[in-house]
């Protein structure tokens, strides 16, 4: 609902596009209790990894439809992790950081997304690597990842921290607090 098809996919970061290089790439899962998981480049792409087409919704109200990606499932990257966690920051290079329930990481619903129709992700749409999330708004689905921390309370990201919905469902239109 509130949302426009488009056929592009057009580009919009909250600040420069981080050029990462490959072998200085780097994924951490840290929980609450300081404990880290660290994947390189080479061993993310060593993980089973998942084709999937999605749609996607942006807040600024457009949204693509049949995209497809591949990736690893967040179920793979968080199987050996031991946490009380409800909640996860995630963490770009750049600095930018969204929330999410941990739940909504889980069960097939996220992925640490490198190939984008059958291409690798061009730095301009979150390349290398990006988190895809796409049952929730795009800015949730953190461009340039490079972490995830494990939180037993809620803490916002950037977009969170001034003004934009705490979950973002396109379903309900979540784009700002209040919505």
């Amino acid at each position: 609902p509130g949302q426009y098809l488009t056929h592009d996919f057009p580009v919009l970061s909250a600040g420069p596009t981080p050029r990462i290089p490959l072998d200085r790439w780097e994924f951490t899962v840290t929980t609450e209790t300081g404990s880290t998981h660290r994947w390189s480049w080479t061993e993310l792409l060593a993980l089973p990894a998942e084709t999937h087409t999605v749609d996607i919704h942006c807040v600024t109200k457009w949204s693509k439809l049949g995209t497809t990606w591949t990736g690893v499932s967040l179920d793979t990257l968080l199987a050996d992790v031991e946490t009380a966690a409800d909640y996860a920051l995630v963490h770009s290079y750049g600095g930018y950081t969204t929330n999410l329930p941990l739940e909504d990481l889980l069960d097939g619903q996220a992925w640490v997304a490198y190939k984008y129709d059958g291409e690798d992700l061009a730095p301009a749409h979150g390349g290398p690597a990006r988190l895809l999330v796409p049952h929730l708004y795009l800015w949730k689905s953190a461009k340039w990842i490079r972490g995830i921390q494990l939180l037993l309370d809620d803490e916002p990201g950037f977009w969170e921290s001034v003004g934009y919905h705490n979950y973002g469902d396109p379903w309900r239109e979540q784009r700002y607090q209040g919505d």
